[in-house]
């Protein structure tokens, strides 16, 4: 995830490459570090490089790695000529490259080749089980292609060598949310929770599907998530203040006729609605009396 220090960083430098005030080859790196997408700007900076003989050999060895980083830009703009030019390049140099090889298959499936490419990735899988980017292509052109099932196996498949792989775990659950899986997403946020307990957004996740879920012991056990979060964030997560009033009201209904000992005091439910109504009054005072209506008619 990138800081809002290195975004600064990256928007002055690219403002400054734009405006020709140099710097390119240093955004074209910072680019890459922080490994995002900004292909266009990519794809133009690093082409007033790769066909200035001078510039280009001035790189020395990291040539190779700009024709790599504007081949993959090249295929996001869908200049398929361009990053074929740059894949030539790099296959002459780097004849038995994997690394070229990836590239080669990722040029198939920019063209539509998906049964080429598939084949490409077999071979390179075969050579070696454990090439993360290969086994992610594959999850990536099963959800290009519209196969979700192939995607849901591929990201298994995957999860099962690369189990500590955070960002595979968070899409495998967002695809079985939109799916309606929500057991099987809920297993998921539970992963990325025992993994990395202090990120809010999966305790909230967690929460939003267990009380999609719903049932008593979902509820509560929602509620408790939507109150882990609202403590890792500070109590300004109004998606989670809201959370907590909602499973309150939940659990009063199912508890209804059960003992006393049974029911849950409504302490929390208030402390949330207070701070809730404090929020608006602060960041959108036209919404207080929706929000006022809301939680007056939730049943506790």
């Amino acid at each position: 995830m990138v800081s809002k220090t290195e975004e600064t960083q990256l928007n002055r430098l690219e403002n400054q490459v734009d405006n020709g005030g140099g710097g390119v080859w240093e955004y074209l790196c910072l680019v890459r570090k922080l490994n995002v997408r900004r292909s266009e700007k990519v794809l133009k900076h690093g082409l007033s490089i790769l066909n200035d003989h001078k510039k280009r050999s001035a790189l020395g060895h990291e040539e190779w790695t700009l024709y790599e980083q504007v081949a993959i830009a090249a295929m996001d703009c869908q200049c398929l000529d361009v990053a074929k030019d740059c894949i030539k390049v790099l296959q002459k140099k780097f004849p038995e490259s994997k690394r070229v090889g990836r590239l080669e298959g990722m040029l198939l499936e920019a063209k539509g080749s998906w049964a080429e490419a598939e084949k490409v990735y077999s071979s390179l899988l075969e050579d070696n089980p454990l090439d993360q980017v290969v086994h992610k292509r594959k999850v990536a052109m099963a959800k290009a292609q519209g196969n979700i099932s192939g995607a849901i196996e591929w990201l298994n498949k995957y999860l099962e060598i690369f189990m500590a792989d955070h960002d595979a775990w968070r899409e495998l659950a967002e695809i079985y949310v939109s799916l309606q899986m929500y057991k099987q997403a809920a297993f998921c946020y539970e992963e990325l929770i025992l993994s990395q307990s202090t990120v809010p957004l999966y305790h909230l996740a967690y929460a939003d599907v267990l009380y999609t879920i719903g049932g008593l012991e979902n509820l509560q056990t929602a509620k408790k998530y939507y109150a882990s979060t609202i403590d890792l964030t500070g109590g300004k997560n109004t998606r989670a203040l809201l959370g907590i009033c909602l499973c309150t009201s939940a659990i009063a209904q199912l508890s209804k006729g059960r003992n006393k000992e049974d029911k849950e005091s409504p302490e929390l439910h208030t402390l949330a609605a207070t701070a809730l109504e404090k929020d608006y009054k602060q960041k959108a005072a036209d919404k207080l009396g929706l929000l006022t209506s809301a939680l007056k008619s939730l049943k506790i």
